[in-house]
């Protein structure tokens, strides 16, 4: 496919899907293939250990429009998004937890944002017409909640939910945003809005529905550590002037 044909690139990050995955990129193949442009979904594995592997590789042989890429091992989710961003053609680049907590069908809400001159479009779990169908627990709501108090030092305090796995970019910006990108695990997205924002891109928070996933690959303590000292990489990164345009 010629770069300038491709319309929407959905990328999905996957490690250890197989039990929803194959299903969720039905649902994808048959959502978009209706809207009658061109489209690709690229699947980022992450070094599974279960078959997600083998069902990424046979549903791309099936598909020409799926495009599968696999990490040797387990490097991160925001490496995986990182590498299908920087793969993507498509004039649109959206990625989406492999999981489709929020629906494929809630980008109608994000795209249209592009055509009044926003490059960076992302969905939202806490605005007034965000519809939670699922709520998490509540100490993960409450570690939610107080990461993002967190996250507004770093230029988000416009951002009420950095951490919704559905955000899609301009393919312009998406390039440009990914390329300066450093971290690899599940802080990526807060880092990603910064450097949009330090970059001079517009950003636009949506409402979207959410359903909570009772298998979150999350894992509450070790993670969201982890989160929180990337908070101080990615203050650290900024004063380095490692997220500066070149």
């Amino acid at each position: 496919m010629e770069s300038k044909k491709v319309y929407l690139s959905l990328v999905i990050p996957s490690y250890n899907e197989s039990k929803i995955l194959l299903k969720n990129i039905e649902k994808a193949l048959s959502y978009l293939s209706a809207k009658g442009y061109i489209f690709e979904i690229i699947v980022v594995d992450d070094g599974s250990t279960d078959n997600t592997k083998d069902l990424i590789t046979a549903v791309s042989k099936a598909h020409s429009n799926i495009k599968p890429i696999f990490n040797i091992q387990n490097m991160g989710k925001g490496f995986s998004v990182k590498s299908g961003v920087l793969a993507a053609e498509g004039q649109y680049i959206l990625f989406s937890d492999a999981d489709f907590s929020t629906p494929i069908e809630e980008m109608e809400k994000l795209v249209p944002h592009f055509t009044r001159g926003f490059d960076v479009v992302i969905g939202s779990r806490a605005m007034k017409n965000s519809k939670i169908v699922l709520k998490q627990a509540w100490f993960r709501q409450g570690m939610g909640k107080a990461f993002n108090r967190l996250a507004r030092v770093l230029g988000l305090a416009d951002i009420n939910d950095t951490q919704c796995g559905f955000k899609c970019f301009s393919g312009n910006a998406a390039k440009k945003i990914f390329k300066l990108q450093r971290l690899r695990g599940f802080c990526f997205d807060v880092e990603v809005l910064s450097i949009a924002k330090r970059l001079g891109y517009k950003v636009r928070e949506e409402p979207v529905v959410w359903v909570n996933r009772a298998d979150s690959r999350v894992r509450i303590v070790r993670d969201s550590s982890a989160m929180f000292f990337d908070l101080l990489r990615i203050r650290l990164n900024i004063l380095l002037g490692h997220y500066n345009a070149r």
